[in-house]
Order: C-alpha cells, then sequence, then structure tokens
C-alpha cells in the first residue's frame, strides 16, 4: 500500500534547495512529485516521492545535513491539524502523546513510541516502507522535526540529553550537534530522541483545555483515513477536482505509481478511476447546484472543467436535465424517478 504524506512536509524546501545551489522545480520532476507542492501545503504526496527527493537533493548539493536544514525552518503549522491539538495540551508530555497518537494524519508511514524508564523518557521513531524504506534524509527530517517542535513548545530553550541514529555519521557532524544541542550517536540500536522525565511537566501556558478536546474530536474524525487504494483514489479526487488537474495519470503521480497500477489496484478493489470520478464529481454538483446564488462558471471550476460548456454537457447526461432546469425541480423529479427504478 502506497502511504501518503501531506505536501506540507515539503514547505521551505523550494528555498533551501536554492541556498544549496538547485533548482526546487527540477529536482520535483526528477522524482516524479506533482509541481503544486511547492504551492500548495494540503495535497495529498507519496511518502517514497518525498524520501527520494530528499536524497536525491542531499546527493546533488552535498548538503549532507539538507534535512536537517529544511527541520529547522519548520513551525507547527507543518502538522496541519495535528498541530491545533498539540498546541492545546496542558503539558509538554501531554503534547508529545497528542502528536505520537495523530502523527498518521500528517504522514502515513510515521509512528512515535514513547517509553518511560525512571527519569527519562524516550522517543522512539518508527519508519515504515517495505521497499521505499527510510533513508538518512528521511529519518533526520522526521527526528528533527520533532525535536524542533518540542523546542518551540519550550520556546526553545530546550535540549534533549542524547539524540541516536542507526544510519551511519556523515563526514561533519558539526551542524547535528549544533541543531540539536546534545550528544548525537550513530549507527545505534534506533532512531530516538531522549529527554529527561521532568521535562514532560513543563507546562504550555497558552494551551486551554476546553479547545483542546473539541480540537481532538474534530482532528479523530479527520484521523480516520482510507487504507484501501480505491479509498486514497478518492480522497485525492476530491482535492485535484477544483484545480482542473483530476486525470488518472496526475493521480498516479501523487501515489508514485504509473497509470496501470492505478487501473490494476482499482480493479482489484472492483471498481475503476472513471466511476470514483463519476461519484465524486456527481456528489460535489449535487451540493454546489442547491445554491442558487453559485454563479454556473465557479460550479464548473470546482468539478475541474475547463469551459462551463463542457460542465453543462456532463450534467445534462449525468442528471437527465440541466441546472437551470435542476433548480427549478428537476431534482425531486430524476430523484423520484430513481426512486421508482
Amino acid at each position: 500500500m502506497t502511504d501518503l504524506i501531506r505536501s506540507a512536509s515539503l514547505m521551505h524546501y523550494a528555498e533551501i534547495a536554492r541556498a544549496a545551489g538547485l533548482e526546487p522545480r527540477e529536482m520535483l520532476r526528477q522524482v516524479r512529485l506533482p509541481l503544486a507542492c511547492l504551492e500548495r501545503t494540503d495535497l495529498r504526496i507519496a511518502v517514497a516521492g518525498v524520501r527520494r527527493l530528499l536524497e536525491a537533493s542531499a546527493i546533488a548539493s552535498g548538503v549532507e545535513e539538507f534535512a536537517l536544514r529544511l527541520a529547522a525552518r519548520g513551525d507547527l503549522s507543518t502538522l496541519g491539524p495535528v498541530a491545533l491539538v498539540v498546541r492545546e495540551q496542558a503539558t509538554v508530555g501531554a503534547a508529545i502523546e497528542a502528536l505520537a497518537r495523530y502523527i498518521h494524519i500528517q504522514d502515513e508511514a510515521m509512528r512515535l513510541e514513547i517509553a518511560r524508564r525512571e527519569d527519562l523518557v524516550t522517543i522512539v521513531l518508527h519508519l515504515r516502507g517495505g521497499h521505499q524504506r527510510a533513508t538518512r534524509q528521511s529519518t533526520e527530517l522526521a527526528l528533527g522535526r520533532v525535536h524542533r517542535i518540542i523546542s518551540l513548545l519550550f520556546s526553545e530553550s530546550w535540549r534533549p540529553l542524547e539524540v541516536h541514529f542507526v544510519h551511519a555519521p556523515p563526514r561533519r557532524r558539526t551542524y547535528h550537534r549544533r541543531f540539536f544541542r546534545c550528544d548525537v550517536t550513530f549507527n545505534s540500536d534506533f532512531d530516538a530522541i531522549v529527554c529527561a522525565a521532568r521535562d514532560l511537566e513543563w507546562p504550555i501556558p497558552t494551551a486551554h483545555p476546553l479547545i483542546a478536546r473539541y480540537v481532538q474530536s474534530r482532528v479523530d474524525e479527520i484521523g480516520a483515513r482510507p487504507e484501501r487504494w480505491d479509498g486514497k483514489v478518492r480522497e485525492l479526487v476530491r482535492s485535484l477536482l477544483p484545480g482542473g488537474h483530476c486525470t488518472v495519470e496526475h493521480v498516479a503521480e501523487h501515489l508514485a505509481c504509473d497509470r496501470r497500477t492505478i487501473h490494476r489496484r482499482l480493479e482489484g478493489c472492483g471498481t475503476s478511476f472513471s466511476a470514483i470520478l463519476q461519484a465524486e464529481r456527481t456528489d460535489i454538483a449535487m451540493r454546489l447546484v442547491e445554491d442558487g446564488n453559485r454563479p454556473l462558471k465557479e460550479i464548473a471550476e470546482l468539478l475541474g472543467f475547463s469551459a462551463q460548456s463542457a460542465m453543462a454537457r456532463w450534467f445534462s447526461a449525468s442528471f437527465g436535465c440541466s441546472v437551470t432546469q435542476w433548480r427549478r425541480g428537476g431534482r425531486q423529479r430524476t430523484l423520484a424517478a430513481a426512486t421508482r427504478w
């Protein structure tokens, strides 16, 4: 199964790449990631594609700490809706637990394990991937961002006791030591941050328990992400439709595969790309045309049509009447006819 990650993970990538002498758009083309990643933070893209991008960028630029430079520019906003839960917790410990609980919403391939032993707490990073295993750069970006988030909760006055990486050390460790501000152990048995247990008791003064409970219920709904291929394709179709780029090729690009793989996987789920596209477009159209004040041109754009006339032809073929007729009562007649069948 293809794991997805929010494109917010590449926030600030363009400026870090340019500073390292790279052309960001060209690097995205090389690893077949959508160029829209550079402008939008809410896209769902393949974890494998991001891993290839980070590794290729480090190699092409000769900057071994490329991912850490990216992590250093991050803040809570890179977590999207997860940040809303994390920042409203009463203590840093509760915030880390919330991060561990909801991090899959940001990155489906990432898990955090919190292990407590006497006066120490170890935050262990797990990145799954199968044949697209985690790379040095993806591991350092993930653990670097966890470190950055904890630092921000402490107003950046915090430092861990130790940081561990399974992979071998870089040629120069200066940047790693400066970034983490502690001893960094390479060739370790796990990827983790070790800190004092008392650190987790640190209060977050801006936290609001009532807001935390409300936001958590909303994020729980978001967290119920689809695992099957048809669910992932359906989710991507919904996000790509308004931009007019909802083709099987674009969906395949987000999932880091080719169109044949999409067709084969969906056939295994008992559906097809065209069926999913039609179903999602129909559902969105029914809700949009209910608003009698919404211009048809705007509806056409939100449904992914390049012209209003194309949307009109599709609507008529799908519903048996025009948008205007639907708004004047065609909806009831169409639904009544469907009910009789």
